[in-house]
């Protein structure tokens, strides 16, 4: 919704574009301060001091417990930094905004428009810190709805303040818009953070606790050499967009935004199946904290077969229908049926790299849930926006906007490889080729329903009749291919839901 108002307000052209350089400050914030960097330092962070607070409760008075309380000692430790530190780098960059903008775009013809939304944008690097810390503390303690809700209450405060003063400001709501959601996303949280974590023990009272147990329960994982793995990792993943609009902005205008449309419905299959891995990430921290590694094992393997069999299913319906999904989401007011040809066009190129976006987003998570994460990921990370930079910079020259997905799905295919074979030898001894035939597997199943639905799809008229159509016939033909060609996955998925449907009930 959030994307389709923008583009029935301001379409595919300078407008836009201005906007979305300026939305790739909150697009890295996001990667670094909510779903990578500090998911995957803090989810392990409270993992580990949740055993340590089971471990340690006994023969405690209830006093004694809040006092000694990991949990709050590593709040305490942590978040006042944390704060001190994000609200420095918002005020850098609102400065900096000129710079940024120079950096990011060079070949913008006129950066002022984007140079304003920076400044405004700016404000998320705060926000989003205090949102992302806020959710991963929750998911740790197994609390997922109020996570689950930022990014509805963000799509919300932007969709607001683009309706009520798109005619004031012009794209410049927008990016307001972003800045108030970003503060609801923080907000949301907090009644369920301070119910469930709390903000650490009184001043007067955190001397009572033995130094050495202070020293002990603060995050080892605050250090520099430890989080600059995961961090580095983040900053490489998230520098693939940052790849793509430094080679678009040379581009026709329009470029960048049909990129971003593109990417932005094709990565909702990816969406969707890491949400498997972020309820089970704290379920593999904690059994690597207890030194179950068997349990892990499994846990990962699994995680890996049912994100990959969700993916894969949704990268076959939105290649074998992108022209019907884009033209009922977007082609309205400013969007013209142009836009909708060439964003559909690029979608279908991004999509060749969404099970490698999947795989990074499930494989990186076992790297991060020991207590000291390994250089492995980042280096793979590395490897693959080499790739992309390399192969993008070649390929823009000869097909543009496809050239530049292109490259995209190659980068993201190759980090996805790197991590697959080297998960197993660092850190959990999964079984590299039972899970590589499996993903084999189900992507011939993918390639005969995307093949189905891009035969099909022309051949109904009316775009929301055709996608509506399709959403039923990719699966059944995803399912039958699966079957035919014993796709393990497949094959057990009616037996998995009945029994999660059994499961439910008992529950009820």
């Amino acid at each position: 919704m959030r994307d389709q108002t923008i583009a029935h307000l301001f379409g595919a052209g300078h407008d836009s574009d201005a906007f979305l350089i300026a939305w790739t400050v909150p697009e890295m914030a996001s990667t670094l301060l909510i779903e990578d960097a500090m998911a995957l330092l803090m989810v392990p962070a409270f993992s580990h001091a949740l055993a340590r607070r089971a471990a340690g409760r006994a023969g405690l008075t209830r006093r004694e417990a809040r006092v000694q309380d990991p949990v709050r000692l590593l709040v305490g430790a942590t978040l006042p930094r944390l704060l001190v530190f994000l609200a420095l780098v918002a005020s850098v960059l609102a400065v900096a905004a000129p710079a940024v903008v120079a950096v990011l775009a060079p070949g913008l013809p006129d950066p002022r428009l984007a140079v304003e939304c920076t400044r405004l944008t700016a404000l998320t690097v705060l926000s989003f810190g205090i949102a992302g810390y806020f959710s991963a503390a929750l998911r740790a303690h197994r609390s997922f709805v109020p996570p689950a809700a930022i990014y509805v209450t963000y799509n919300i405060g932007i969709i607001a303040t683009m309706v009520t003063l798109h005619t004031l400001w012009g794209v410049r709501a927008a990016a307001a818009g972003v800045a108030v959601g970003g503060l609801l996303m923080a907000l949301v949280q907090l009644p369920s953070f301070v119910r469930h974590v709390g903000f650490g023990p009184p001043r007067a009272r955190r001397s009572a606790a033995p130094r050495s147990q202070r020293d002990r329960d603060r995050p080892t994982l605050i250090a520099f050499g430890v989080i600059a793995p995961v961090i580095l990792f983040a900053v490489f993943r998230q520098s693939q967009v940052l790849v793509e609009r430094f080679l678009a902005a040379s581009l026709p205008s329009g470029a960048i935004s049909h990129l971003n449309y593109a990417q932005k419905v094709a990565q909702m299959p990816m969406v969707l199946s890491l949400m498997i891995c972020t309820v089970t990430f704290p379920v593999v921290a904690q059994a690597m904290a207890g030194g179950e590694r068997e349990k892990a094992r499994r846990r990962v393997e699994r995680d890996l077969a049912l994100a990959s069999l969700a993916v894969l299913m949704g990268t076959a319906l939105v290649i074998g229908y992108a022209p019907q999904i884009i033209q009922v989401l977007f082609e309205r007011g400013a969007f013209t049926h142009e836009d909708t040809l060439a964003t559909a066009a690029v979608m279908r190129v991004y999509g060749l790299g969404l099970l490698g976006h999947c795989l990074v987003g499930a494989l990186s998570r076992p790297f991060f849930s020991t207590a000291r994460p390994t250089w492995f990921p980042a280096f793979a990370m590395g490897a693959g926006l080499l790739v992309n930079v390399v192969a993008g910079a070649f390929a823009v020259r000869w097909w543009g906007t496809y050239g530049i997905a292109a490259a995209n799905a190659a980068g993201i295919s190759t980090a996805a490889v790197l991590l697959l074979t080297g998960l197993g030898p660092r850190i959990i001894a999964i079984h590299v080729r039972t899970v590589a035939v499996s993903i084999g597997r189900l992507a011939v199943a993918a390639l005969a329903a995307c093949a189905t639905g891009w035969i099909a799809g022309p051949m109904i008229p009316d775009p929301l009749l055709s996608a509506g159509l399709g959403c039923l016939l990719v699966p059944a033909m995803f399912g039958a291919t699966g079957m035919a060609i014993r796709a393990l996955e497949v094959t057990a998925l009616p037996g998995q839901i009945s029994q999660l449907t059994q499961r439910f009930r008992n529950a009820r």
